[in-house]
């Protein structure tokens, strides 16, 4: 089962649309309403709650629940608060994805910081959790700050008693309506935007320990090749680096190596099995540790 934990900010279709547009599964959906702010602020998330809690259950058939943060600036709750969330759910078998695009960055960041802490707690369940974010198609306030500035615009001139077209009031009234209904239905956000084939990007985790000499020589051979149909294959390839005889051993040495670096250790590299071979790649993590490294390889 598939449980998504959803923050719920000022947003809509970011929270929703990508899981429906991707064909997620959703099994379970935790919404988690902010207690914090002004009252219309507050009331104005739990409407964007409500709505959300009976589309989830409509378009993707999920279970909901709606859990509430009584302090949505306060780091250290929200942390303790996602950490129990997730492991609850993994403890039931759920595989879990948490949400990072909407509300206060304290809890994005806290939720997506529990999660990563307990990536590296729980090794067995790595591949159950996933943190990620969806980018809008367009933001709202932008729209309702020019609509604004033209409402100005009128009004200086009807300021100025200058005589103003009906057709151009009609036009500010029309627009103005229109935007607040958008504000009112899907909050400050609008659609969900597709990158790299997808509406999720998910945030991988990295890895507490440091990375040797001879991990490293892995590494940036695996992100120079690509892939390698074996480890076999990629043991061949660094024999040949470091100018070495390819014996048992130093194929022991290799499979070792990328056994600690592998989902069980490190999480740099992917493994995919064929057979009695292993298609061997970077993970997501590890592409990013050659991106960034490259530079002191040099």
């Amino acid at each position: 089962m598939q449980t998504h934990i959803v923050p719920v900010g000022f947003d809509y279709d970011r929270l929703i649309a990508p899981l429906v547009r991707d064909q997620q599964d959703v099994d379970r959906v935790i919404l988690l309403e902010g207690a914090v702010g002004s009252e219309e602020n507050v009331e104005y998330a739990q409407n964007l709650s409500q709505k959300l809690d009976k589309d989830f259950q409509n378009l993707l058939g999920a279970e909901t629940e709606r859990f509430v943060i009584e302090d949505v600036y306060d780091y250290d709750v929200a942390f303790e608060q996602a950490f129990d969330l997730i492991n609850a759910e993994l403890d039931r078998g759920n595989e879990v994805w948490v949400n990072i695009s909407a509300m206060p960055r304290t809890i994005s960041f806290a939720f997506a910081t529990a999660a990563h802490s307990i990536m590296v707690e729980r090794q067995e369940d790595r591949d159950k959790i996933h943190t990620y974010y969806t980018a809008p198609e367009k933001y709202l306030e932008t729209e309702l700050a020019k609509e604004l500035r033209k409402q100005r615009e009128l009004l200086e001139t009807l300021q100025n008693e200058e005589a103003v077209p009906d057709d151009q009031i009609d036009k500010r009234l029309d627009s103005a309506t229109d935007l607040l209904s958008e504000f009112d239905e899907r909050g400050t956000t609008i659609g969900a935007k597709e990158i790299d084939g997808t509406h999720i990007v998910e945030l991988p985790v990295a890895s507490f320990s440091n990375v040797k000499p001879f991990e490293e020589l892995i590494l940036f051979t695996l992100g120079e090749h690509g892939e390698f149909e074996s480890v076999s294959e990629l043991a061949e390839a660094l024999a040949r680096e470091l100018n070495e005889e390819y014996t048992d051993s130093f194929r022991s040495k290799v499979i070792y190596n990328v056994d600690l670096l592998g989902p069980g250790g490190k999480g740099y590299i992917e493994q995919e099995s064929q057979g009695k071979s292993h298609r061997t790649r970077l993970s997501r993590i590890g592409e990013l540790w050659v991106r960034a490294h490259s530079d002191d390889s040099e």
